[in-house]
């Protein structure tokens, strides 16, 4: 299949002002030839190396002009690919992307599949695998804050750390090698002593990484984040003041909100997926019913409960049948109306939900809000990783092979602990060597490999 021409609609299905359909392969050239009449040149043959060039093309069977269009060659491997690559820029309409997109693939060109275009950059060496991740949650980005991520991964700055933990791997390998191929020789004996620091100290350098994890994964994929509370206690005023707008229905009537409202909002660089239910508590309507049923679903899927309560009343049956709902789970309890006195105080709130952070809040007057929103950016980010730093782990694949690569280290590291043979220490370290090595590609499987980029659009 590598040996195959490929071609794809590089640009969104749609109208628009430009849409791109992507040549790569050998034939690539040979394709534009046959279909492209430049304006001011003698013949598609003259065109230069990565020269854009203005003319028509025409369909190599009626000869009937297809779309006025700009062309431009470029010659591997200088290219995304590491392929000779076209491309032929067109008027956005999806009728002359699929005509020009025909006429390419009837002159011997295959549709390309999902992500094909960045799986040949892989495979020719052009990225790795980290970096050919990284591509997709550019293009998927909500934030500047994801983008930020997804492009320093795209560099290579993840890569580059993997790889120098591996050298450092590799290096330990190669002293087992000798000391156990060659132990009569006149060479330097590795001791246990030693063992012991080099697997501490590549631990904690993988600890760095894993530290940044659930960070990365919350920057990349989004905080789901859902607001839950007995009815009429200012819910739907949180989440219209957490939006800046009039989302969702505010009024003095218990029950007003029947169902999930979903939205999605950036808060200080952080994709939030945030879900307004209906209020938890003992309903009669079966339209309600169902309401509230949603609610717990949308409940048990996140990552942060706003749990709300009505300051200005005692705690009711529905607020401690909630707070017993929410056990454990990461939490924010909201003090609300507080402009109509305070009822309810910390140390309560503290007796049924001990972990929960506590802040006072008054939707009518809007305050409370800055806090909160510096109190869920401050779980994001645990105080552990500056905002403006950029270099996490992102990718769910890549904590669960750093995790794996630490529980083998850990394994060695027991293993020397208790003097056995150093076989056993390298099998341990070289598992190790070889699960970071998947997150880069170079020890990575074929079935992995297809899994990766079947998650891409085409054309890219």
């Amino acid at each position: 299949m590598m040996e195959d021409t490929i071609a794809a609609i590089a640009t969104a299905y749609g109208e628009g002002g430009i849409g791109i359909v992507r040549i790569s392969g050998d034939k690539a050239k040979e394709i534009l030839d046959k279909i492209f009449k430049p304006a001011y040149l003698h013949d598609s043959k003259s065109i230069v190396n990565r020269q854009l060039i203005y003319g028509h093309i025409i369909s190599h069977e009626d000869k009937q002009v297809v779309d006025e269009v700009l062309a431009v060659y470029m010659k591997k491997p200088a290219t995304y690919t590491r392929e000779d690559v076209v491309e032929i820029h067109c008027h956005g309409s999806i009728v002359s992307l699929q005509k020009i997109l025909s006429l390419v693939l009837s002159l011997g060109a295959r549709h390309a599949e999902p992500g094909e275009f960045t799986k040949r950059a892989f495979l020719n060496g052009r990225i790795d695998l980290s970096q050919a991740e990284a591509v997709i949650d550019l293009i998927r980005a909500k934030t500047e804050k994801s983008f930020n991520v997804a492009m320093n991964q795209m560099e290579g700055h993840l890569s580059l750390r993997v790889r120098n933990i591996r050298d450092r791997l590799m290096d330990l390998l190669v002293q087992l090698a000798v000391n156990l191929d060659y132990p009569d020789e006149d060479i330097e004996e590795i001791t246990y002593q030693k063992l012991i620091e080099v697997i501490s100290s590549i631990g904690d350098d993988i600890d760095k990484l894993l530290v940044t994890a659930d960070t990365g994964r919350m920057i990349r994929e989004g905080l789901r984040v859902t607001i839950v509370g007995k009815p009429n206690v200012g819910k739907s005023s949180l989440m219209n003041a957490l939006l800046g707008e009039s989302r969702a229905i505010v009024t003095d009537i218990p029950g007003t909100t029947r169902d999930t409202i979903e939205e999605a909002l950036s808060l200080r660089g952080v994709p939030i997926y945030l879900t307004d239910t209906a209020g938890i508590h003992q309903a009669q309507d079966q339209i309600e019913k169902i309401g509230i049923e949603r609610s717990k679903d949308a409940f048990n899927k996140a990552d942060l409960i706003l749990f709300m309560v009505d300051g200005s009343k005692p705690l009711r049956e529905e607020d401690y049948q909630i707070a017993e709902y929410i056990g454990s789970r990461k939490v924010i309890v909201l003090v609300n109306k507080k402009d109509l006195g305070k009822q309810v105080t910390e140390e309560q709130l503290k007796q049924i939900l001990p972990h929960a952070t506590v802040i006072d809040t008054s939707m009518i007057e809007e305050e409370g809000i800055p806090e909160l929103e510096e109190q869920i950016t401050a779980m994001v980010y645990k105080g552990k990783i500056k905002q403006e730093d950029s270099n996490l782990v992102s990718n769910v694949r890549h904590k669960d092979l750093l995790l794996k690569a630490k529980t083998s280290l850990n394994n060695g590291k027991e293993t020397a602990l208790l003097g056995q043979a150093l076989d056993f220490i390298e099998v341990d370290i070289r598992q190790a060597w070889e699960y970071l090595g998947e997150i880069i590609g170079e020890t990575v499987t074929e079935d992995i490999i297809d899994q990766v980029f079947e998650r891409f659009c085409l054309g890219k």
